[in-house]
């Protein structure tokens, strides 16, 4: 993945260590130190005497970006008083991650001329403009509702009901009346509302629990005849 707009940038590399480094020294211990190249600009690090196998160096470099060139290489030497120095091994850096995430930690092997292993260097790697970068692009993209899955609204169903809000604000053909107001524990009765008309005849008045009282027996009638000497053998007259 090809980073674009790094012409110029500045990128913070720091030469922390090396970790098992080839021995080209067969008595004394070896005074390696690092190399450091990109796009022609070189630096190197300072010896660090009888670092042997697993020197230290904490050295920071800065490089200008170039854009295209996308790793940087690196070569390891023995320093010699006397003879020329000994190559220890090289490696590549590249520097995807750091582009696109502004920091890489990360240790590169190095190899010898036959491709053998000659150890790694560890190397910590800032680049302060991915993060200026990605705030700017996360500002200048849009924002996407999230209400709302499709570009037009979704058609209707075959079916449709009456909206519910509809049916609560469609007004009642009858006239409303205002509720009472909330009374007290007591309410007030200044006079009685008059009796409702009822469009039904008055009910009788319930019957009341214990039995009528009997009605007082009708006069005796008094007969015009005489009473008979024999009772049962006449019949009175109809």
């Amino acid at each position: 993945m090809s980073i674009t707009g790094i012409q110029g940038q500045l990128l913070e590399i720091t030469v922390v260590g090396c970790n098992k480094l080839k021995d080209t020294e067969w008595i004394s211990r070896q005074d390696p130190y690092v190399c450091l190249d990109y796009g022609g600009t070189k630096y190197r690090t300072r010896t660090c005497t009888d670092g042997g196998k697993n020197p230290t160096f904490q050295e920071k470099f800065t490089f200008t970006l170039i854009e295209g060139l996308p790793e940087l290489g690196l070569v390891v030497w023995n320093s010699n008083t006397v003879n020329y120095d000994d190559f220890i091994g090289s490696g590549k850096v590249r520097l995807q991650k750091v582009l696109s995430e502004g920091y890489d930690d990360s240790s590169w092997t190095l190899v010898t001329k036959t491709g053998r292993s000659a150890g790694e260097v560890k190397l910590i790697m800032h680049y302060a403009n991915a993060k200026a970068k990605a705030n700017k692009q996360a500002y200048a993209a849009p924002s996407v509702p999230h209400g709302h899955l499709y570009s037009t609204p979704p058609p209707a169903s075959a079916t449709s009901y009456p909206s519910l809000t509809a049916a609560y604000l469609t007004p009642s053909p009858y006239p409303s009346y205002p509720h009472p107001p909330h009374s007290s524990g007591y309410p007030p009765a200044p006079y009685h509302p008059p009796p409702q008309p009822s469009a039904y005849p008055p009910q009788y008045p319930p019957t009341s629990a214990y039995p009528p009282q009997p009605y007082p027996p009708p006069p005796q009638v008094q007969s015009h005849y005489p009473p008979s000497p024999l009772p049962g053998l006449y019949r009175p007259p109809y």
